[in-house]
């Protein structure tokens, strides 16, 4: 039997805080009157999109496999449906997007570049990770939890991971900063969310949907030489092998997951709010990427 189905956030307009600027889509702050109340990002989908269902889905899926993530819910504002994410960066603590991080730790890195960004590489972000966290054990941890995002988002098809999308949160705790890696955030891009219903149709018959994962151009490169980045999936598989330490552990999380458990999710997305046939292709990616990513282990 399907569990209940996710409860959705009703955001009323007393709530609001203000506008978001950062990104293409509308979004705003708000807080829920309450002692401790945390802030929550609302975003509207782009029109004709399952962006808010991707969202939600792709944070239960973090969840399940306890990969470090953004909370994220169901939320309608003014008869308008989208999903709400809470704030992270709260009791003191700041966002340094990756931008802000490769810019200042890698030579020549530019933090101002916004289309096919080749030198967004896994072995830029793990230099400037290794440049942050000064501990080799701290480095250590950071770079198996960045594989864990990567994997994740070879996992539900997630093509954005640019680098304003992934972070590190500082504190400054007496005499120092103390920081972070920040949880996965903003997956809207994924589980074929910008498909109609007969594209994906046409790929479910077809049995080309692994066709379609394959195809995909994510926002981290494995070369500088790359002219547009590997699939989510291609670029784990040589992560896999070129930075084992880092992504076998990743991996690891996979082994025991069956389709079962990514039905269970994708079912309780509430009945009107995706179509039957949106259900379907999104359980049949993730099944495929599954199994590719299962291949990999030892």
């Amino acid at each position: 039997m399907p569990g209940e189905p996710y409860p959705i956030i009703e955001v009323q307009p007393r709530w609001v805080l203000e506008p978001e600027a950062m990104g293409s889509k509308d979004k705003f702050w708000y807080r829920q009157p309450g002692a401790n109340a945390a802030d929550w990002l609302f975003k509207h989908p782009q029109a004709n999109t399952g962006q808010h269902w991707a969202e939600k889905i792709a944070a239960e899926v973090a969840a399940k496999l306890s990969i470090f993530h953004a909370v994220v819910e169901l939320a309608v504002f003014q008869n308008a449906r989208g999903s709400a994410t809470e704030s992270f960066a709260r009791d003191g603590r700041a966002l340094f997007h990756g931008n802000q991080v490769l810019g200042g730790k890698v030579l020549g890195y530019n933090a101002n570049a916004t289309f096919r960004h080749s030198s967004h590489t896994v072995m830029n972000i793990f230099l400037g990770i290794e440049r942050t966290f000064t501990t080799p054990e701290a480095g250590r941890k950071a770079k198996v939890r960045m594989a864990e995002y990567v994997m994740l988002d070879a996992l539900i098809g997630n093509t954005d991971r640019h680098h304003e999308n992934w972070g590190i949160l500082r504190k400054w705790t007496g005499d120092h900063w103390s920081g972070s890696l920040a949880p996965s955030f903003d997956h809207a891009s994924s589980l074929g969310r910008e498909l109609r219903d007969e594209k994906r149709l046409q790929f479910l018959t077809d049995n080309r949907v692994g066709s379609y994962s394959e195809k995909g151009h994510g926002g981290i490169y494995w070369s500088q030489d790359e002219k547009r980045g590997p699939s989510p999936l291609a670029l784990v598989r040589t992560a896999a092998r070129e930075q084992g330490e880092f992504f076998g552990p990743a991996l690891e999380k996979l082994r025991t997951v069956e389709r079962g458990v990514l039905s269970e999710i994708v079912d309780r997305v509430p009945a009107d709010w995706m179509t039957p046939v949106a259900r379907q292709f999104t359980l049949a990616l993730m099944c495929y990427n599954l199994q590719q990513l299962q291949n990999l282990l030892p």
